[in-house]
């Protein structure tokens, strides 16, 4: 995934700017792992194998993405309306 189409990309719940953290990129600058995450909300979305991971939170196992976060310090857990939501390791 680009930069520039990462720009591009806000929050599917409410629209809101998503802030992003580039954990691997290619040669040619193109993200390969990362995460975005909205400051206001709590939400976040791993970009895996250059794809933002974007779907709604029911819809989304949070025991798939676990490894992606654990790995970088940090763990998924859910609120009591079902939302997932970052928590440090």
């Amino acid at each position: 995934m680009t930069r520039e189409f990462a720009k591009k990309l806000c929050d599917p719940y409410d629209k809101s700017e998503l802030k992003l953290e580039v954990f691997l990129q290619d040669e040619n600058g193109e993200i390969i792992e990362g995460l975005f995450t909205n400051p206001q909300s709590g939400r976040y979305y791993p970009i895996v194998q250059g794809i933002p991971i974007m779907t709604p939170d029911e819809y989304r196992e949070d025991w798939l993405e676990r490894n992606f976060l654990q790995k970088r310090g940090l763990d998924v857990k859910r609120n009591d309306d079902n939302k997932l939501l970052l928590s440090k390791g």
